[in-house]
């Protein structure tokens, strides 16, 4: 394997399991420094539990990288500053920030709790606000300091419910459309500093995932979370310069990047109600159809 990410300093947040630790192990691989963090909760997100966070550590440090264990609460808005602090403090410099961390609570919506859709929205869109935030502060105060611009990334985690829509994820969904939308527009915003911001929509198998349906043991090879690991690893490299507010789907054999929404047919506006009816119609009849689940055309 190639040295990526020599010398650069990468937080991964969701690190303890699944695609979080493939993406530290991966990034510790290439040279990156790494600050590993989890709460380490059930994937509801009860309960707390450094051991697997430290697990990774302990790998990566065995194999010859640099690690750090951080148990920050990302969607605290103390706890993300403090790892975006703690990872400076320690190692002299923060270059990635891959927002991964998240829970599972899914319901339909007419069984959903107000609690269901509060703690998912915040884990999941302000656990990536929260620490985008502050990592940006950062960098845009490298950046003066410095008099140039920095080369630091962003990479968020979308994902296909989000995307194209899941029944009985509106909390999760929701979250994912704001993250998608986050990265576009955050995007725009940091270019200027150096700051790319990219998201990917990941298809892997992992506790988060395994109990939605039964898949084949070539299904599960597929969806190994160690198949994300390297577009991860890409974004957050030097080499990644070019490519900002995209979003990409990874895992079980594919990778590609979403194009996102884009304005279909229309008509002149009316001022009376009544009028829009075939209008309405029409348009609909020759929109392009909403996707489903893997992206695709529905066809009726």
């Amino acid at each position: 394997m190639g040295r990526l990410c020599v010398g650069r300093v990468a937080i991964v947040t969701g690190a303890g399991r699944g695609l979080g630790r493939e993406y530290a192990l991966m990034l510790a691989e290439q040279g990156a420094k790494v600050v590993v963090n989890d709460l380490g909760g059930t994937a509801a997100g009860e309960g707390v539990d450094l051991l697997p966070a430290q697990q990774v550590v302990d790998e990566i440090r065995r194999a010859g990288g640099e690690a750090i264990v951080n148990g920050n609460d990302v969607s605290d808005w103390a706890g993300a500053k403090a790892l975006i602090d703690g990872a400076v403090s320690t190692f002299g410099r923060l270059d990635v920030l891959v927002n991964n961390a998240g829970i599972l609570r899914d319901r339909m919506i007419v069984n959903m709790t107000e609690a269901e859709w509060d703690t998912v929205i915040k884990v999941h869109l302000k656990g990536t606000f929260a620490p985008s935030h502050h990592a940006a502060q950062y960098w845009r105060q490298e950046t003066k300091r410095r008099g140039a611009p920095v080369t630091a990334r962003l990479i968020n985690t979308s994902s296909a419910s989000g995307l194209f829509g899941n029944v009985g994820q509106s909390n999760y969904g929701a979250a994912k459309a704001g993250i998608a939308a986050l990265t576009i527009i955050s995007a725009m915003e940091l270019r200027q500093y150096g700051i790319t911001v990219n998201a990917i929509a990941p298809r892997a198998q992992t506790r988060m995932t395994e109990g939605l349906r039964e898949r084949t043991e070539e299904e599960i090879k597929r969806r190994n979370p160690r198949w994300v690991a390297p577009i991860v690893v890409w974004l957050a490299s030097e080499e990644s310069t070019e490519v900002t507010g995209r979003v990409f789907e990874a895992g079980d054999g594919i990778l590609k990047v979403a194009e996102g929404w884009h304005a279909g047919p229309g008509t002149d506006p009316v001022e009376d109600p009544s009028e829009l009816g075939p209008r309405v119609l029409d348009m609909v009849r020759h929109a392009r159809p909403n996707a489903d689940i893997w992206g695709r055309d529905v066809v009726s």
